[in-house]
């Protein structure tokens, strides 16, 4: 039974629940790409509330959030990423979204052009990192890339990539991913994002 006296529970609990629900059926329903966009930037923003965790887990929406990340849409990419780096923060969000190989659609967002993408990329890489998927996300391409990062004249990036490279990688890594990047200087990689 609801206590009368809990008001904090007036704009939260079941409300809450029905409130994303119907943003959830909106998003699915709709036709119109505007409206689409414009309903998963709000569901991006109702993940960074720890209220909200609970009715997003129970709706799905950490599903929805990779889904758009394969999207040629790329505002739909790019608030998808951000949703998820918001969920990315609570443990059992971060356990979803690794088990549902979330590692590798994640790191494809690191070439997309829009640094916001991007960034929402390797903070969210950096929040999914467990002693158990620390390999994946230092994978020898991931170091390279965020080495490359770290060079970038965009001071957000190079400072979001530094933390990386600080806080994920060892030592070794770094030294080993220097070395093989001197041996392919003209090869391929990751395309830096452009500078807005």
């Amino acid at each position: 039974m609801r206590r009368s006296d809990s008001r904090s529970d007036s704009t939260g609990g079941a409300e809450r629940f029905e409130y994303l629900q119907t943003l959830v059926t909106e998003f699915q329903d709709t036709d119109s790409g505007e409206a689409k966009e414009q309903v998963l930037a709000n569901l991006a923003n109702f993940a960074y509330d720890p209220k909200n965790m609970e009715s997003l887990r129970e709706l799905q929406v950490t599903d929805l959030f990779l889904d758009m990340l394969t999207e040629e849409n790329q505002n739909l990419v790019e608030f998808g990423m951000g949703g998820l780096c918001n969920l990315s923060m609570e443990p059992q969000c971060r356990d979803l979204i690794l088990q549902s190989s979330g590692i590798s659609l994640v790191t494809d967002c690191l070439s997309s052009q829009r640094e916001e993408t991007v960034l929402s990329a390797i903070t969210t890489l950096m929040n999914l990192t467990t002693p158990q998927s620390r390999s994946d996300i230092t994978a020898p391409a991931i170091v390279q890339c965020m080495l490359r990062f770290s060079l970038s004249e965009n001071p957000r990036l190079r400072s979001l990539a530094a933390v990386f490279l600080q806080d994920c990688c060892s030592r070794e890594q770094v030294a080993r991913a220097e070395l093989q990047m001197q041996g392919q200087q003209t090869a391929v990689g990751i395309p830096l994002p452009k500078d807005s």
